[in-house]
Parts: C-alpha cells; sequence; structure tokens
C-alpha cells in the first residue's frame, strides 16, 4: 500500500463518524483532500452536511466537487472538525500547518465539539519536533518577532534554524497575509511549555502545536486503520 493508499484507507475509516445533517470543518492538506473527495462522493448520493473550509484551497476543491459550504461565521459551531497532521503523538498532540493553514484550521478546530485527525503511519511520532514547527507571525516587526521566538526557546532548552518560508525574495503568505517561520527546534519533550511561550509573543499570530484539540486520530498503516483515542 502506497502513501496515497493509506491516505485513503484513513480518510475513509473518518466518513463513518459523518451523520446526515453535521456542521463539519473540513480541513487542509493532501490527506484532508481524499476525504473531500470521498465526502463529495456521499454528498451526491444524498448525504445533507455543510462545510467550513478551513483554507482558499479546500473552499476551491469542496465547491469543484458539489460539497455544500458556509463560512464559519454562519456556522460559528461545529459538530466535527476533519483534518490531517504533519505530526501526532500518543497523546494526539499535534504539529500542524505544512500546508499553511495553520491559524484557520486551529480557529475551525476550536469552534468544533469533536476533532478526528486522519494521517497514515508515517505521521505517528513518540516525541513532536522532528517536523520543524510552522510559525505564523505578522509581517510587521519580522526580525523582532524571530528574536523573541530564539529567546523563548532558549530557556526551554530548544535551539535550531528559523526559516522564513520561501525566503525573502518569494514569502510564503498564507490566506490571512501573515508568515511562517518554520522553527527546526527538533525534539520537542515540552509542547505546552513551548504553546504558551509562543503565545506571549506579540508578533506570533499562532502556531502549529495543536493541544487538547483532537479527540481521536485514524492512523493508515498497511495493514489498515487503527484508531488512537484522546486520554484528556
Amino acid at each position: 500500500m502506497d502513501a496515497r493508499q493509506m491516505k485513503i484507507k484513513a480518510a475513509e475509516a473518518a466518513l463513518n463518524y459523518v451523520e446526515d445533517g453535521m456542521r463539519l470543518g473540513i480541513g487542509t492538506g493532501s490527506t484532508a483532500e481524499e476525504f473531500v473527495r470521498l465526502l463529495a462522493e456521499k454528498v451526491a448520493a444524498g448525504l445533507k452536511v455543510e462545510g467550513v473550509p478551513t483554507s482558499e484551497r479546500t473552499a476551491r476543491l469542496c465547491l469543484e466537487l458539489g460539497v455544500p459550504l458556509k463560512s464559519l461565521d454562519e456556522l460559528p459551531e461545529l459538530d466535527l472538525t476533519i483534518d490531517g497532521a504533519d505530526e501526532v503523538d500518543g497523546a494526539l498532540r499535534l504539529i500542524k500547518g505544512g500546508g499553511g493553514a495553520l491559524l484557520r484550521e486551529k480557529i475551525v478546530a476550536a469552534a468544533s465539539s469533536r476533532m478526528i485527525v486522519i494521517a497514515d503511519e508515517s505521521k505517528v511520532v513518540p516525541t513532536l519536533g522532528a517536523f520543524a514547527l510552522p510559525v505564523e507571525v505578522n509581517p510587521f516587526g519580522l526580525t523582532s518577532t524571530r528574536i523573541a521566538i530564539e529567546k523563548a526557546a532558549e530557556k526551554l532548552g530548544l535551539s535550531g534554524e528559523l526559516r522564513l518560508r520561501g525566503g525573502d525574495d518569494e514569502v510564503f503568505t498564507t490566506d490571512g497575509g501573515h508568515y511562517i517561520i518554520d522553527a527546526s527546534f527538533g525534539r520537542i519533550p515540552d509542547a505546552e511549555a513551548l504553546a504558551i511561550a509562543l503565545n506571549s509573543i506579540p508578533g506570533v499570530v499562532e502556531h502549529g502545536l495543536f493541544i487538547n484539540l483532537a479527540t481521536l486520530a485514524i492512523i493508515a498503516g498497511p495493514a489498515g486503520a487503527r484508531v488512537i483515542e484522546a486520554k484528556h
């Protein structure tokens, strides 16, 4: 089973949690897109859902495939969000934001009663941090914010390259008009402490540590899909 087939398996398993009439947060990224394709087939067959997309890219795909969409202002409380992850640990702490949609993804997840993560086995880690942590920042005061992130990380014993996504010449800009700094800290032994430290920096809009948001993870491997449930 190749990587795409595993993503499809996870997305198929997640569909079992979608019920008629649900208000659904719809994630961003390659695994979430497989879910959108399968969801669209169910909608075409008569399933009634209203979706809130976490990115312009996801919105375009949903509209193209006929999945009904509303804004989060129209549906401010959601039943379920289904989204991918760049890393997930055994306590369902996540790193997200590889696709650049972390702010909207976190807002939608927080507005949902439940969040289900769909991923393949390669995303499961004992400790977060092998994947560079995306930190969404305001373009104003970028250098000051970068220094503040470095200092906050140092206090927690973390160091590593802080790279502006896209580089100075072709800087990546999020749907919200912000930049992303990818922080290669390596192993992050205390994700909660790092989240608090990053939240205290004025130039940081949001970060890719998703803690106490996911309630369930569906992890697909060569043998099929397995479920990890949150302990909290």
